[in-house]
């Protein structure tokens, strides 16, 4: 059964988005974010939801036979944090982890407070991985 997400794809500007971010650091952080996540996928960014910079889009099938689509990876500047959205968790990332810096995992998200906490360079391995593993795992589109 192909179920509505309360997260779609939307037709906002990502760079208004990014420029409207009322905190300066995470601002300056989103626009960081915007180029790294573009470098390492190559895809365009697109809004999903009001506030998440989303790159590609996947096919997921669960085993109760739930189905959607979703983003492949992405970012979101929240008030409290930023949240990078590394879909496929973080089995396999003990080791970028151990050396990105500060921060917070959850299920398939990091959460940052800001991006001078934790090492650029690891970002991108773990956004990379991230990418890699999603890309032999599922049907994926760049929109």
């Amino acid at each position: 059964m192909v179920t509505e997400n309360k997260t779609r794809p939307e037709s906002a500007d990502v760079t208004a988005f990014v420029a409207g971010v009322a905190h300066d650091v995470r601002r300056a952080d989103a626009e960081v974010l915007l180029e790294l996540f573009g470098r390492v996928t190559g895809w365009e960014p697109q809004m999903w939801g009001p506030s998440i910079v989303g790159y590609g889009r996947y096919h997921y099938r669960y085993d109760s036979g739930r189905e959607g689509e979703s983003l492949v990876t992405g970012f979101s500047p929240r008030k409290s944090y930023t949240n990078l959205y590394i879909m496929p968790g973080y089995q396999d990332l003990s080791d970028e982890l151990g050396r990105l810096g500060k921060h917070k995992a959850g299920k398939a998200c990091i959460n940052i407070n800001k991006l001078a906490d934790v090492d650029l360079g690891v970002v991108e391995e773990i956004v990379r991985k991230g990418l890699d593993t999603m890309l032999a795992r599922y049907e994926t589109f760049d929109r």
